[in-house]
């Protein structure tokens, strides 16, 4: 296939095709596993109308119907794609379309997870994700005291550097709302560390507009209209 202006990039191609990710997609191209009408496609390739393209052999249909949920995900099951996994979030899910998780929540933590075939909107959010708000419900293996509740909200040394800046409010003794803007590998969890208290439990509740609300641990939901219409136009603003 010739190379032209018009069309639309491969990798915005499998993206909104709902095959996977973006990132994901130009992973695949450079690995020779996605093909342009025989012929082993490149980075930067246009996909143009009536154009065969396939990942592995199987051919994509293009521009699918757009999937977005908000998922209670329950201790134990890991956020990932790979289906090597055995407690992979895909499988649990069982949706009837192919979808795959935005960020990650770890494997000992529970509450709010997105997955969403909208590959392109996976990209916005990461790049977003040294702004977006996600909030977090935490208890704790000791009692809190101002001290701690100060240095959490002030940074904590981890991972090489100092965390941001965040806001804590006590719930109880125990417990925690903390609301952050960084996604460091388990971070909340590193910080309670350094400060020597150890997480019992952590759950999100909330990701940039979306609430987990009454959703039950296991169960999952269409984000509705006005959601995505509020979600959209935060990433616009970010953007």
């Amino acid at each position: 296939m010739e190379q032209g202006a018009s069309g639309v990039r491969l990798n915005k191609f499998l993206a909104d095709s709902g095959f996977c990710s973006r990132r994901e997609a130009d992973r695949l191209i450079t690995d020779g596993r996605v093909t342009i009408d025989g012929r082993i496609g490149v980075l930067g390739d246009k996909v143009q109308a009536g154009s065969d393209v396939r990942v592995d052999g199987q051919r994509l249909s293009g521009e699918s119907e757009k999937i977005y949920i908000a998922l209670n995900k329950p201790l134990g099951i890991v956020c990932t794609a790979d289906a090597r996994e055995p407690m992979n979030v895909i499988d649990y899910v069982r949706h009837p379309q192919r979808i795959f998780p935005i960020g990650r929540l770890d494997k000992d933590s529970t509450g709010l997870l997105l997955l969403t075939s909208d590959g392109g909107i996976v990209n916005r959010m990461l790049r977003a994700a040294g702004h977006h708000e996600k909030e977090y419900i935490v208890s704790v293996d000791r009692r809190l005291t101002p001290q701690f509740l100060e240095k959490m909200a002030a940074g904590v040394p981890i991972l090489d550097t100092v965390t941001l800046p965040c806001k804590i409010e006590r719930i109880s003794d125990f417990s925690f709302r903390l609301t952050l803007t960084q996604g460091l590998n388990r971070q909340i969890r590193r910080m309670c560390m350094v400060l020597g208290y150890n997480v019992v439990t952590l759950k999100r509740v909330r990701i940039m507009n979306i609430q987990l609300g009454t959703l039950e641990p296991g169960h999952w939901r269409d984000l509705t209209e006005s959601e995505l219409s509020a979600l959209f136009s935060m990433l616009s603003d970010e953007s």
